[in-house]
């Protein structure tokens, strides 16, 4: 007569070790670790520029640099370069915005439409926006057009595109059923396209606006409209190298605010979607 099997652990047969309860992350733990991260960064650009490695008059000490941001954040000329930055940023992302929603939700609502669009959008979209600064130069001179031109162009495609997907990520159940309950075009667009294309929109966005403050700064720097872009170009050609990464901080210190405001409202408007309920678990 055989043995009989022992049982396997963990099942019902028998005792078994207890499964491990995931860790979550302590509070805080990713701000102290950034935190921790910057503090090295600035000590390493403190230290390197003190050292025969690098020469202290192309890369100034981290400290004599935040001095200089903070001397020259006290000035009104600082805050008027921040405001043109800031406002050809907001108007070119908010024409983009618009132009990009609207052709975005015709165009991805009709198949024949994308279709027939779709050769002519691979040919543009790839086109870098920096490649029409003659042509901005050329149209509009060193107007804020200029930057406009290059701003919407660049942020368009971005939102476009997104637009494009959340559309063709309508189910196509629920758009029968509401077809079947006799919901017009404009319902079906409120209740159906808008909620399942609005978190592709803001992605679209959250690009987008990265994007457009990176041309807004690009195009001040080269066509010379006025905002940090151009600071940047006459502290440059006047050799006023730790005023050249002042003024380049506080281009990084703006990216930065842009991009948490956008992840901000992201995070409000999409408080229903399952992604950011997921977020707010862990």
């Amino acid at each position: 007569m055989t043995a009989a099997p022992a049982p396997a652990a963990g099942t019902g047969a028998g005792p078994g070790p207890a499964a491990a309860a995931p860790r979550r992350p302590l509070p805080g733990r990713d701000a102290l670790l950034g935190g921790a991260g910057a503090a090295a960064f600035l000590l390493l650009w403190e230290v390197v520029p003190r050292t025969p490695a690098v020469s202290a008059d192309y890369l100034p000490p981290a400290s004599e640099v935040l001095a200089t941001l903070a001397e020259r954040s006290a000035t009104a000329a600082f805050w008027s370069a921040v405001g043109a930055t800031v406002s050809a940023w907001a108007l070119g992302l908010a024409i983009a915005f618009a132009a990009a929603v609207a052709l975005g939700l015709v165009i991805g609502s009709v198949p024949a439409l994308r279709a027939a669009t779709a050769s002519t959008v691979e040919f543009l979209r790839p086109i870098p926006s920096v490649a029409l600064i003659p042509l901005a130069i050329l149209m509009y001179g060193t107007d804020l057009r200029s930057t406009l031109l290059l701003v919407v162009y660049a942020s368009f495609w971005q939102i476009y595109i997104q637009v494009l997907y959340g559309v063709a990520d309508l189910d196509p159940v629920a758009e029968q059923t509401a077809r079947a309950y006799g919901l017009g075009r404009w319902a079906r667009l409120r209740h159906l396209v808008w909620p399942t294309a609005l978190p592709y929109l803001l992605t679209g966005v959250r690009l987008g606006a990265a994007v457009a403050l990176i041309l807004t700064i690009t195009a001040q720097l080269t066509i010379g409209t006025p905002g940090l872009g151009q600071e940047i170009s006459v502290a440059q050609s006047s050799g006023a190298a730790p005023l050249v990464y002042a003024l380049i901080v506080a281009t990084g210190l703006l990216g930065v605010a842009v991009n948490t405001g956008v992840r901000a409202l992201e995070r409000r408007l999409l408080r229903w979607h399952s992604s950011v309920r997921g977020e707010a678990a862990v």
